[in-house]
């Protein structure tokens, strides 16, 4: 037996490392998009799915879909992040199938209460509602579940438009900052994604015939229409819609889409809170349009989506806000990350500005590849 060289063998075992990590690169490539398009996100270093983050007296607060509700609280968007609480001490008041985990929370302060909407649903499914809590403190956890303000399938008004059409899940709150008006955008696949207006107290305005705003929707008889995930923001003189489009979850159980069928986040514009809302090619929303603002990236980043937009004060950026799978840590609902980029406008449109740097992140490798890369590293050693 011989003896090699200390440094050879390290030269070689390193060699030996980066060749098994290419062939899981290229391996994966018909998978994971290794562009650069789209940069690096800042890295949030906390698992969430559909994040939700409030920014209030000095500390960022981040609300997920889990079970009651959890939420979370941190000094920075990259934390360290602290356990506060649930919203629910209990199942929701919502009779629906699922109430112990609620999905995709958005939290406000409005007339200085704190509000958080919440959809109760199951995958697949239109029997779904979307329910309120209300709490004068933010951490004292004295939440009050106020049960179903919309539901879809079945349940109260369930027979009007849009929710006869449409899937109560993914609310998302916006104020138009011209007269004050709130309004609740939700939806997801169906008939795509609608607008209504809201009362003084954050219910439906005339629920029996509420006032409605068509704003996403894919045309067309296929069963699949993955626009979901809504938010609006607003910078002037537009309004902004943001979606999220594609397969969002559930890789680990089934499996991987083709690449770029997975999510992503897009966006329209308008210069009126009712739309139309039209894409940079200037295609309406409702006719299946979109620009795409952020995507799976760098064969590190995939399937970001599940958004939100922080404004940015005095001279600080906007942030958008999303969850995504880091390639090299897993694809289980559990394993989304928090991630987070600060917005530059260019011509009206938002463009993403990318992180400094990522840590260090590897490609995940099949099984006949770790084999190879063991194979080779015992030839080295030996």
């Amino acid at each position: 037996m011989h003896t090699p060289l200390p440094g050879l063998g390290l030269l070689c075992l390193c060699l030996s490392i980066f060749a098994a990590l290419t062939i899981a690169k290229d391996s994966n490539s018909s998978i994971f998009s290794n562009t650069d398009k789209y940069p690096l996100p800042h890295q949030g270093n906390v698992a969430a799915h559909d994040p939700n983050i409030l920014f209030y007296n000095n500390t960022y607060y981040l609300f997920k879909g889990g079970v009651r509700i959890p939420y979370f609280s941190a000094p920075s968007l990259s934390g360290p992040w602290e356990n506060t609480g649930t919203i629910l001490s209990g199942l929701s008041e919502i009779k629906k199938q699922n109430r112990r985990h609620p999905w995709a929370p958005d939290v406000i302060v409005w007339n200085d209460r704190f509000y958080c909407f919440y959809s109760i649903s199951q995958s697949g499914e239109r029997d779904s509602a979307i329910g309120l809590a209300l709490s004068d403190e933010i951490n004292t956890g004295n939440w009050t579940d106020h049960g179903a303000i919309i539901e879809t399938g079945n349940g109260t008004f369930a027979n009007v438009y849009p929710y006869n059409v449409s899937n109560a899940i993914d609310p998302a709150f916006f104020q138009d900052p011209s007269d004050g008006t709130p309004y609740l955008q939700y939806g997801s696949y169906w008939d795509g994604i609608f607008q209504l207006r809201l009362t003084e107290n954050l219910t439906v305005e005339n629920p029996d015939s509420p006032s409605v705003d068509h704003l996403v929707y894919l045309p067309g008889n296929s069963d699949s229409k993955p626009d979901e995930g809504s938010f609006v923001s607003y910078r002037e003189p537009y309004y902004y819609t943001w979606f999220s489009y594609g397969q969002c979850c559930q890789f680990d159980q089934l499996g991987f889409p083709k690449k770029g069928e997975e999510y992503s986040i897009r966006i329209g514009r308008s210069e009126s809170v009712h739309g139309p809302y039209v894409d940079q090619d200037d295609k309406d929303l409702l006719e299946g349009g979109g620009t795409i603002i952020y995507g799976s990236n760098h064969g590190l980043v995939y399937a970001p989506g599940g958004l939100g937009i922080l404004y940015g004060t005095g001279n600080q950026s906007d942030i958008l806000y999303y969850h995504y799978h880091n390639t090299s840590i897993g694809f289980a609902q559990n394993d989304a990350r928090l991630g987070w980029n600060e917005l530059d406008y260019v011509d009206g449109w938002p463009v993403v500005r990318g992180a400094k740097s990522f840590g260090i992140s590897l490609q995940p490798m099949s099984i006949m590849n770790l084999l190879a890369l063991l194979g080779m590293v015992i030839f080295v050693l030996v």
